[in-house]
């Protein structure tokens, strides 16, 4: 089944409250908190008040940065979630990317490999803290001595784990051991720090999903597929709407509208791209920013339709 999650940012405590009951009501799958120190909300207190008034909808960050975070205190916050929630929470994580957040602590932004070693190391070790097991590691990547997360216990057996990047050695990583891989599409971390070139074309896309598929290998139920969708929009004009993007990210608009990446046009041409991208690349989850809420009510029954038959 084809679901939708929303990834969105903390205002005032109205309108964030509004938003997590609404995300519930019109049956997203997930209420998603981007993970950016000093820019934006500390993701598990905005997601403890969200669980404070829904029952239903997933809950968790997106996707927290491994390179700045501790294990344990990952653990600890996602086990607390987890608690406040009664089993709701979710585990994201990414290697990080922006330069100012190392910066912010004292640190330079470690190269793409190392950066990946870490997101690993602090994976399993959030993992294992969250089965009960103490973790002792000193390794160049990560030292935990002797941790342990007590209390309080995680309510779920497992909190569904989330990797979202597209390094191949993460992606190879995430396929043997994530629940879901989310797929970003970026690629080198652009001068500013935050934005990127992309990954969007057919044999780009395909590289990323072999990693994922090697990765997966002899696992009984490989992990499901998402995509963060960076542009959405109800158009009857989708060419126009993505000429511009198309023109920076030196694509044409086929190729644009063509990646799981952007979801413009009518209802009815973004139904139809959703099924494709099931069926091309194997996608079933999506992650939407906050515009594409007033139009998912009435677009996510239709795409989880089964096909007409030929």
């Amino acid at each position: 089944m084809v679901t939708f999650s929303l990834q969105a940012d903390v205002a005032d405590v109205g309108s964030w409250t509004g938003l997590a009951r609404r995300c519930e009501d019109i049956g997203l799958d997930a209420l998603l908190v981007p993970d950016h120190p000093g820019v934006a909300a500390s993701p598990f207190v905005a997601l403890a008040a969200a669980a404070s008034v829904t029952s239903v909808i997933g809950l968790g960050s997106y996707v927290s940065n491994a390179g700045i975070r501790e294990p344990i205190h990952l653990a600890s916050d996602l086990a607390t979630l987890d608690v406040l929630s009664g089993g709701r929470a979710r585990f994201g994580l990414g290697a990080g990317h922006t330069p100012a957040e190392w910066e912010a602590i004292g640190r330079t932004r470690p190269a793409p490999g190392d950066r990946v070693r870490r997101c690993v190391a602090v994976a399993e070790a959030v993992l294992a803290l969250l089965e009960g097991e103490e973790v002792d590691v000193a390794t160049p990547d990560l030292v935990a001595r002797s941790a342990r997360l007590d209390r309080p216990r995680p309510v779920q057996a497992r909190i569904p784990l989330t990797i979202g990047g597209s390094n191949a050695r993460l992606l190879r990583w995430a396929g043997a051991h994530a629940d879901t891989v989310s797929l970003t599409g970026f690629g080198r971390t652009l001068g500013d720090g935050h934005d990127h070139a992309v990954r969007w074309r057919p044999h780009e896309m395909r590289a990323q999903l072999d990693s994922v598929t090697e990765g997966a290998a002899g696992r009984a139920a490989p992990p499901s597929l998402e995509a963060l969708v960076q542009r959405f929009e109800i158009t009857d004009d989708a060419g126009r709407a993505v000429a511009e993007l198309a023109r920076h990210l030196e694509m044409t608009e086929a190729e644009v509208l063509a990646a799981p990446f952007v979801l413009v046009g009518t209802e009815e041409e973004i139904v139809s791209a959703v099924k494709d991208h099931e069926r091309r690349w194997g996608i079933t989850r999506y992650v939407v920013r906050p515009n594409a809420l007033d139009d998912l009510a009435t677009i996510m029954p239709k795409t989880r339709a089964p096909r007409s038959a030929p």
